[in-house]
């Protein structure tokens, strides 16, 4: 890299899935999410990482790691579940390299799988020790990765009402995240960029240095930004805030005109669970029998219509390379005419779902190493940074209120906030009200009043989580979404009740803390006003 750079690009991941964890049931749909994610997504990123890294490529990333999902991948329990998970793919291509062994294209793609299951299980159980945290601080504590955190349970922070609940959201998160990665967190990506003003003030008692808005967020701050979303800014109390660039963001996002939709890449719909014979497959699925996706697709998305070709890895792979180039080509022409229009170095900030690549678009993890190849090798105008090590080269920032903002649909919480989850925020109300009170009222408690104190605290923050008014608005999984909100405001207003009469059943109560483990460590007193 020489002196002629011209910009700076700042690409950001959020890894993020609701806690679900059933010890309850030997195995549980819903925990699936978590198995592929680590399958399609985490573990190959990790496997680029440890790649470039070997190569001597000076790569940047920075990535979201939330609570929930660090929860669930130091949770024993699941890191068992996820072994089985994989055993069961391997058996199942092991019996696809036997039924394809004489349709050669077919055979190929069976092998592919049954090698990539394998490389699974080795690079979690034998090079980490289903430990892949750990993993993920290697990276970090070489300068290569920026891990944020996040609230504590992914709560939309805007439709918190109670500062005290909103402040043990992240508060609660930073002590996790010291917990694993022996620092304090930089920065905290908002969950669903939800930031209403006054959240700052939060933020910086938590000692969080940046967070990030949807580019309304500083587009519309007070005064205007001099710079637009291409340069931070600071909010009055110090803390920094970096806006989302639309541009970067639709060309791999955007499910029209984004790379994800082109016609070689793996067609996400096409899986054998729905396509083989029943009872060839009936082992593979849950105990209700229904057919599921497995993971294992053989086809390209080919077109528009419902006519598919078996997917070639060759060809992906091909053009895969091709965009990541493109991308390149187009963020050095954004910052060449940024830089003579601003007057500054600019920085674009690229953020995305971290399971876009690999689980949704299966060959974005491959495209995100090409594109981190290329920027090491090819161009000398782009300084791939993170954010911290932006703002730790000194430049003045302007200081603006930023305004309310969301990302999703029109940028304003209705995604959040609708017809069809709005019923969850006056239970939600109550219970962070209620939660303050019990911690004023039980200053000192003990034994199996804190118990159930710690616990009351815990159903509010898996209530909290966003994930569930998600899900009811986009109409997946609905049902899973309704149960486990309700389960939880059931299990709160069971202990609330039952700790105000000192009447807490020890039997009951050691049952939910089986089941609702998140957060061992939880003190209930972070909800106190003293």
């Amino acid at each position: 890299m020489t002196n002629d750079h011209k910009g700076y690009l700042s690409l950001v991941l959020h890894a993020h899935l609701p806690y679900v964890r059933h010890p309850e049931h030997n195995s549980f749909l819903e925990e699936d999410w978590f198995y592929e994610a680590l399958t399609e997504t985490y573990i190959p990123l990790l496997d680029m990482f440890d790649r470039l890294k070997n190569e001597g490529v000076d790569f940047r990333l920075t990535i979201s790691l939330t609570p929930p999902l660090l929860s669930m991948m130091s949770d024993p329990l699941l890191q068992n579940r996820y072994i089985r998970h994989l055993d069961k793919l391997i058996d199942l291509t092991r019996k696809e390299l036997i039924r394809t062994q004489f349709i050669p294209d077919l055979h190929t793609l069976a092998k592919m799988y049954h090698d990539t299951f394998k490389r699974c299980r080795n690079i979690f159980v034998d090079k980490y020790g289903k430990d892949l945290i750990s993993a993920f601080r290697f990276f970090q504590d070489c300068g290569n990765l920026e891990i944020l955190t996040c609230g504590a349970t992914h709560a939309f922070m805007p439709l918190v009402k109670n500062q005290k609940a909103a402040s043990a959201q992240i508060t609660i998160a930073v002590n996790q995240y010291k917990k694993f990665f022996g620092r304090n967190p930089r920065g905290i990506w908002l969950a669903e960029c939800g930031y209403i003003p006054g959240l700052e003030d939060i933020l910086k008692d938590a000692g969080i240095k940046y967070f990030f808005t949807d580019s309304h967020g500083i587009l519309y701050g007070e005064p205007k930004p001099r710079y637009g979303v291409f340069a931070p800014v600071c909010c009055p109390n110090g803390v920094a805030v970096f806006g989302r660039d639309k541009e970067s963001s639709k060309q791999v996002w955007s499910a029209r005109e984004g790379y994800p939709g082109d016609y070689q890449y793996r067609d996400f719909y096409r899986d054998v669970g729905f396509d083989l014979d029943y009872d060839y497959i009936k082992p593979y699925l849950h105990g209700d029998g229904n057919r599921i996706g497995l993971g294992i697709k053989y086809f390209r998305i080919t077109g528009k219509n419902n006519t598919k070709q078996l997917y070639n890895p060759v060809l992906a792979r091909e053009k895969a390379a091709m965009h990541a180039g493109n991308f390149m080509f187009n963020r050095e022409k954004q910052i060449e005419h940024l830089e003579g229009f601003l007057g500054i170095n600019p920085i674009i900030v690229s953020p995305y779902d971290a399971e876009l690549f690999g689980h949704w678009w299966y060959e974005g993890p491959l495209w995100l190493e090409f594109l981190m190849r290329k920027l090491h090798f090819d161009q000398n105008s782009i300084i791939p940074v993170t954010p911290s090590e932006y703002l730790q080269k000194g430049s003045k920032l302007q200081i603006i209120k930023p305004s309310m903002s969301s990302w999703g649909h029109n940028g304003y919480s209705e995604v959040w906030l609708n017809g069809s989850n709005d019923w969850i925020y006056p239970h939600l109300h109550i219970m962070g009200d209620r939660m303050v009170e019990l911690a004023g009222r039980f200053p000192l408690a003990d034994g199996l009043m804190k118990r159930a104190l710690n616990q009351a605290a815990r159903e509010l923050l898996l209530a909290q989580s966003s994930d569930w008014a998600f899900i009811m608005k986009t109409g997946t999984m609905v049902e899973y979404a309704h149960k486990r909100t309700k389960s939880h405001i059931s299990r709160f207003d069971k202990l609330y009740t039952s700790i105000l009469s000192s009447s807490i059943d020890n039997h009951w109560l050691t049952e939910i803390e089986r089941r609702d483990n998140i957060f061992p460590d939880i003190d209930y007193m972070i909800y106190s006003t003293r």
